[in-house]
């Protein structure tokens, strides 16, 4: 069964100053529940602020090192998600019932793509 990487993607400048409710919490974590016993989840996981991340940059053979914030770009990604699913429109499935539980506060997008194997 194909494998897919979802990335969630954030505007840290929009997210609700507190982060997550705990509503929300606990409705992901059922989520997620559901999608592990479905036998789909491989892995998740949320990202520390991009404030306390480093981008290790390769141009014309010379590597640059840069820590976070990152002030060229808002939008960062927020979390991370491996699905194994029987096909792409399983995996949207999935990825739509994510968005949807954060509500109307939340402004995410959700990549998803298919990891290649081999």
């Amino acid at each position: 069964m194909p494998r897919y990487l979802s990335l969630v993607r954030i505007d840290e400048t929009t997210m609700p100053a507190d982060g997550p409710s705990p509503e929300l919490m606990e409705r992901m974590g059922e989520l997620i529940e559901e999608i592990t016993k479905a036998g789909v989840m491989l892995d998740t996981a949320g990202l520390l602020p991009s404030a306390q991340g480093t981008r290790v940059h390769l141009n014309g053979g010379e590597i640059s090192v840069t820590d976070g914030p990152f002030t060229e770009t808002k939008e960062v990604v927020g979390g991370y998600a491996i699905m194994q699913c029987k096909d792409r429109a399983e995996a949207m499935e999935w990825a739509k019932r994510f968005l949807k539980v954060h509500g109307d506060e939340w402004t995410l997008t959700l990549e998803v793509r298919e990891i290649a194997e081999g």
